[in-house]
C-alpha cells in the first residue's frame, strides 16, 4: 500500500510534529493545509517514540474524515492522552520521534486461518461485544510475532482470551497501513 509520495509523506510529518510542539503549550489552533494529502479521507495512527521506547499510540481507524483532521487528532491524543503514559511535556517534544500509519480500510476476514494472514504486512482488528482491539503491522515485526501470535496478541489486547479469534462470535478484520516516519 504505497498512496503518498515523499512531499505528501514529508508535508503529514511536519503537520504532525507542529501540532506537538504547539499542543504542549494548550495551542491547539495549528492550520491544516488545503488539498491532497490533507484532505482525503483515511483512518491513521499516530505514534510517538522516544528512542526505541513507545512514548503514545492512538489511532483512528474509519476513513470518514480528512486526513489532515485525523493527524491532528491522533497527534494530540497520542501526546496528552493516551492512558498508558503521563502527557508528554514540553521539555520531552525534542527528543520525541513521529510515525504516522495510514490505515487501509479494515476488511473482514472471515477464513479463521493464519495461513492468510502477512505478519508485518498485515494489521488486525478483533471484536466481540462491546470489546476490540487492534494491532498494526509494525508490532508483529517488532515483536517477531508469527500470524498466530499476532491473533492472540491482538485477542489479549481487546482483554478475551487467546484463541478468541477462532470463535464465529469474534468479528475478525485485516488491514494493511502505509507507515512513514521521521
Amino acid at each position: 500500500m504505497a498512496e503518498f509520495d515523499a512531499a505528501a509523506r514529508r508535508g503529514l510529518l511536519q503537520l504532525s510534529r507542529a501540532v506537538l510542539e504547539a499542543c504542549v503549550h494548550d495551542d491547539f489552533g495549528v492550520p491544516i493545509p488545503d488539498g491532497p494529502p490533507f484532505s482525503l479521507c483515511r483512518g491513521a495512527f499516530v505514534t510517538l517514540r522516544c528512542g526505541a521506547e513507545l512514548r503514545g499510540c492512538i489511532g483512528h481507524i474509519t476513513a470518514d474524515r480528512p486526513l489532515g483532521e485525523v493527524v491532528c487528532r491522533m497527534t494530540v491524543s497520542a501526546a496528552l492522552e493516551d492512558p498508558r503514559f503521563a502527557p508528554v511535556a514540553a521539555e520531552d517534544v525534542a527528543q520525541l520521534r513521529i510515525e504516522i500509519s495510514v490505515l487501509s480500510e479494515p476488511r473482514p476476514f472471515p477464513e479463521r486461518d493464519p495461513v492468510g494472514i502477512q505478519p508485518g504486512d498485515h494489521g488486525v482488528m478483533v471484536r466481540r461485544g462491546w470489546r476490540h482491539g487492534l494491532l498494526l503491522p509494525q508490532v508483529a515485526t517488532e515483536q517477531d510475532w508469527s500470524a498466530a501470535e499476532l491473533l492472540a496478541g491482538v485477542c489479549r489486547k481487546a482483554g478475551l482470551d487467546a484463541d478468541a479469534w477462532r470463535d464465529p462470535e469474534t468479528e475478525l478484520y485485516v488491514f494493511q497501513v502505509e507507515a512513514f516516519g521521521e
